[in-house]
């Protein structure tokens, strides 16, 4: 058994660009968040479960659940930053950012993560890539893409498509992977990473992994088979209630 701390922190804010208060859509009949929830709960290796929000209706709905809410600042620039805030003076080694629109999240990635961060001390972060298989998605700028070296350190995250296909002739069938949305931290890297400021990549693709890169963070990546489900429009919500009926019946 460990003597470290592993929290988990679903950031939840209301203001999303795309879909606001999407936190608490209905989703089989209750609230996005609720189901998110649900599935970290069922991670062994978390100490600690709690939501980090900037609206007082979030956290009602979280109420109703066994799991704590903190009331962050509303304008906090990233799930990133709104974490932060919420574990401030509360012990912690290593924190699980747990997004907040995955209702169908692994409870065994959440477990990976946590256990590779206790495992290999010379991680700063870890997240998660899934095979890219679909030409769609291969050219959306939605969808993340992600390379590592030989050990599985991340080398780079973009919205374009990398590595660049040069020959035709290469096997391209390994060579796409989808980054997954899930971060573990080492809490005092956390604490580093909220104070520097955003770096020129990270301004121009808008993700905040390549500030931690930037500033020589070792962020390992563990490959897993499945993508995650999202809800980032109203049009994802019959997929995904589709999607949790089915993993009921499993």
């Amino acid at each position: 058994m460990s003597d470290k701390r592993i929290i988990g922190v679903i950031p939840a804010r209301w203001g999303s660009t795309r879909f606001p208060g999407k936190s608490l859509v209905s989703i089989c009949g209750k609230p996005l968040i609720y189901w998110v929830i649900q599935r970290a709960l069922r991670a062994r290796r978390l100490d600690d479960l709690l939501v980090a929000t900037d609206d007082v209706r979030i956290a009602d709905a979280v109420n109703e659940t066994s799991v704590r809410t903190v009331i962050t600042r509303p304008d906090h620039p990233s799930g990133t930053d709104r974490i932060a805030e919420a574990i401030g003076g509360m012990k912690a080694d290593v924190v699980i950012n747990i997004q907040g629109d995955e209702p169908l999240i692994d409870p065994a990635l959440i477990d990976r993560l946590a256990s590779a961060m206790l495992s290999k001390k010379e991680w700063d972060m870890a997240t998660a890539a899934a095979p890219l298989t679909d030409k769609k998605e291969l050219n959306n700028p939605s969808v993340v893409k992600v390379i590592w070296d030989k050990e599985g350190r991340a080398l780079y995250f973009s919205r374009s498509v990398i590595p660049f296909l040069r020959d035709a002739d290469v096997d391209a069938r390994a060579l796409y992977w989808r980054h997954v949305g899930i971060y573990a931290y080492r809490a005092r890297f956390l604490r580093t990473l909220v104070k520097t400021p955003q770096c020129t990549l990270e301004k121009a693709e808008k993700l905040e992994q390549l500030r931690a890169l930037h500033i020589g963070g070792k962020i390992l990546v563990l490959k897993t088979d499945r993508a995650g489900i999202g809800v980032d429009t109203p049009a994802d919500v019959k997929y995904v209630e589709r999607e949790l009926r089915k993993a009921a019946r499993r």
